[in-house]
């Protein structure tokens, strides 16, 4: 009779041969990894994993996605994918990693769907609200998928992810508002098990105006923080929750307390405190952000990049350097849509020398797809205007009703344009190339770049 080597045997065999010294270690991996020794997690993942174990391979594609490089990221796909037929855990990871990428096709929609439902049904929790936002954000692949209907099923049967996906439904519904009451009920009670109810409480409390209990949702959030119940992370959303003047009376100086406080710890937080003195430049000088950045770019964020790449692309608080930006933003473009926006400007303006529409064209297209609908509103102006491409109203129609939830009186200007000089012949086909270009992105930009925020958290 033929026998197949179990894990357990190999590791047998790997003791044999190698000793008990060199012996990997699942636990010690998990230690390393709590420590900050990513080195040592990922050797002991990795020789646990080529000895089939399934956890130990999850550990290793968690690492390769942490990393934030793209060939990581391919190579944690495939990682998931060896492990997911013996582990939930993998198939909610990979649906995971399948719903975050900007442009999916309709193939790989399904697949992710089809992913995070078994594990899901096979006890992983974490896959519901990935599930969800990916009914949200493609409609059109799932019609007989009734959210509401299934949100409501899930937080009948006591799923916290459920309550949590009540919020994001509003969120993309234009309906948060309305709801404030309904998502402080939800959030007070998740607290403890839901710490991504620290930004939305914060959110409501910003909104409200409510001073006496956004303090006390402070003081809890750097409580948990201290006791290491709650991640840095989310210290890091709620300073940029405080600092959004679109939310409410602002909070800067409080927000750069949190960020202060977390920052020597998780790098991040050098970006965002950069980001808050360039937009409240009385809380420091130039000299203090571009340190931060420093300390950002050190740690390889590619948010730092952006906004070094931005400085010099606006020449506001350093001097104008085209060069500088381009090098810049090239660094950031490959997960910050507002840098393939701004390389997009850089070479329509032809601020390099010349203008270059076949780079302006392709980094616009890419910032549009991923929720960047200021590139819309270039695109549109673009194929009305005929810079460095040829006049194409057909074109220009559809980047330009693309960008009308920019609701700015220059987005409703071109798109009423557009429509008075498109000849009745061409509207059909407009209107086609309208339909598929929505059903490409599965949702307006708007809402694109609002799951992509709500992926982010």
């Amino acid at each position: 009779m033929a026998h197949h080597a179990t894990p357990l045997l190999l590791l047998a065999a790997a003791v044999a041969l190698a000793g008990c010294a060199g012996l990997p270690d699942e636990r010690l991996a998990r230690e390393a990894l709590k420590n900050g020794d990513s080195a040592t997690a990922e050797q002991n993942f990795r020789q646990l994993a080529d000895l089939g174990y399934a956890d130990a391979a999850v550990g290793l594609a968690d690492l390769q996605v942490a990393s934030g490089d793209p060939a990581q990221l391919q190579k944690a796909e495939q990682t998931y994918r060896q492990a997911m037929d013996q582990s939930p855990r993998a198939k909610a990871r990979l649906g995971k990693l399948l719903a975050r990428k900007t442009e999916l096709s309709q193939a790989e929609r399904r697949e992710t769907a089809q992913l995070l439902e078994e594990s899901f049904a096979a006890g992983e929790e974490s896959s519901l609200l990935p599930l969800v936002m990916l009914y949200l954000q493609y409609p059109q692949d799932f019609p007989s998928v009734d959210v509401p209907a299934r949100i409501a099923k899930w937080r009948a049967e006591g799923h916290t992810q459920a309550e949590l996906a009540q919020i994001v439904f509003y969120r993309t519904q234009g309906t948060y508002d309305q709801h404030l009451d309904e998502i402080e009920q939800i959030c007070t009670r998740n607290l403890a098990l839901a710490d991504l109810c620290y930004i939305e409480l914060a959110t409501v409390y910003q909104k409200q105006g409510n001073t006496d209990a956004q303090q006390k949702l402070l003081d809890g959030l750097m409580a948990g923080y201290h006791a290491g119940r709650i991640p840095a992370q989310r210290v890091d959303s709620v300073a940029v929750v405080l600092a959004d003047a679109d939310l409410g009376k602002p909070d800067e100086g409080k927000a750069r307390e949190l960020l202060d406080e977390v920052a020597p710890a998780y790098p991040a937080s050098w970006v965002s405190l950069a980001k808050l003195l360039y937009e409240y430049p009385e809380l420091g000088d130039t000299e203090q952000m571009l340190g931060y950045l420093e300390k950002g770019r050190a740690a390889n964020l590619p948010q730092a990049e952006l906004l070094q790449g931005r400085l010099y692309y606006e020449g506001k608080l350093v001097p104008l350097d085209p060069k500088k930006a381009e090098q810049h933003l090239q660094k950031a473009a490959t997960s910050q849509p507002q840098a393939d926006y701004l390389l997009g400007q850089l070479y329509l303006r032809g601020y390099l020398g010349e203008i270059d529409p076949d780079k302006a064209l392709s980094h616009l297209l890419s910032a549009a797809r991923s929720g960047q609908i200021n590139a819309d509103f270039a695109l549109g102006q673009m194929y009305v205007q005929g810079k460095g491409v040829q006049r194409n109203l057909v074109n220009a129609y559809v980047f330009s009703q693309l960008a009308l939830p920019k609701n700015t009186p220059q987005a409703l200007e071109l798109a009423q344009q557009v429509e008075q000089q498109l000849a009745p012949a061409d509207r059909a086909r407009a209107e086609q190339l309208l339909r598929e270009e929505r059903q490409v992105r599965g949702s307006s930009a708007q809402g694109a770049a609002q799951m992509q925020a709500m992926q982010t958290q």
